[in-house]
C-alpha cells in the first residue's frame, strides 16, 4: 500500500547563497494492508520530512512513492488531491481548519466531499466525537476556541471518519490523558484490522509498541550518517 524507493530530498538555502542541503539519501521503507510501521530516529533525522513528501507536501529529489499503485512523485497537483480525498487520510499535529465551522462539520468533511449525505456523515462524525469525549455542548462550535487536547482529539476524529486505505499518523497519541490515549489506540487497531496500511511517528513508546509490527530508523537514510 505504502511502496517508498530510494527517495532523497534536499533544501535550498536562497537566503544563504543558494546552499544545498541533503538530508535525505536512499529512502526505502515498505507498509502492507493491515499492518503500522513507526518510524523513529533522533531529532532531525527526517521522520517528518519522509512523512511530508509521502504525503505529497515536498517533493522528493528523486525516487519513487506509491500509495496503493498511485505513483505520487512527480503526479500533478489534482492526482494528488484525488488520492487524499479517497486514499491517503493525514493526521498531523495541529488542527487547520476555516473559523467558524462547527466541530461537527469539521469532521464530517472528508465525507462529505466525498459525497456521502450530510446526515450519515454527520453521524458519523457524531459518533467519533463521542468516542473521544468531546463533549456534545462543543460540537456545535469552532474548535479554533478548544484546548490543545481537545484539537488533536478533533483532527483524530477527522482523520478517521473515512476509512481510508492508507494512513499517515504523526504524533497522534501526544498531549492525550490516558483515557483519550487509549481510544486512539483501539481506533488504530480498528484501522489495521480492515486492512489499512499505517505509517506513524511515536514518541510514546507504550503506544508505538502497542500498535507497531516494526519500526524503521530513518538514520539510516540521513547523508552522512549510519543507523
Amino acid at each position: 500500500m505504502i511502496d517508498v524507493h530510494n527517495l532523497s530530498k534536499s533544501f535550498t538555502l536562497h537566503n544563504q547563497g543558494g546552499a544545498v542541503i541533503p538530508v535525505m539519501a536512499s529512502a526505502a521503507l515498505h507498509v502492507g494492508p493491515g499492518e503500522c510501521v513507526g518510524l523513529i530516529g533522533q531529532s532531525g533525522s527526517g521522520k517528518s520530512t519522509l512523512m511530508r513528501m509521502i504525503h505529497g507536501n515536498y517533493l522528493p529529489g528523486a525516487g519513487s512513492i506509491r500509495i496503493a499503485g498511485v505513483q505520487l512523485a512527480g503526479a500533478q497537483p489534482r492526482a494528488v488531491m484525488a488520492l487524499r480525498r479517497n486514499t491517503l487520510g493525514y493526521v498531523s499535529q495541529f488542527l487547520r481548519v476555516l473559523p467558524r465551522v462547527p466541530t461537527v462539520d469539521v469532521v464530517a468533511e472528508p465525507l462529505r466531499i466525498l459525497g456521502v449525505p450530510r446526515d450519515v456523515a454527520q453521524a458519523r462524525a457524531e459518533c467519533l466525537l463521542w468516542r473521544l469525549n468531546i463533549p456534545r455542548r462543543l460540537w456545535s462550535l469552532s474548535p479554533t476556541t478548544f484546548s490543545g487536547g481537545e484539537q488533536q482529539r478533533v483532527n483524530i476524529a477527522r482523520g478517521f471518519v473515512h476509512p481510508f486505505p492508507v494512513l499517515l499518523l504523526d504524533e497522534p497519541t501526544a498531549s492525550l490523558d490516558a483515557r483519550n490515549r487509549d481510544v486512539v489506540l483501539t481506533l488504530i487497531a480498528e484501522a489495521k484490522a480492515r486492512g489499512a496500511a499505517i505509517l506513524g511517528i511515536f514518541h510514546d513508546e507504550a503506544a508505538r509498541d502497542a500498535v507497531c509490527d516494526r519500526l524503521v530508523d530513518v538514520t539510516g537514510f540521513t547523508p552522512g550518517r549510519t543507523s
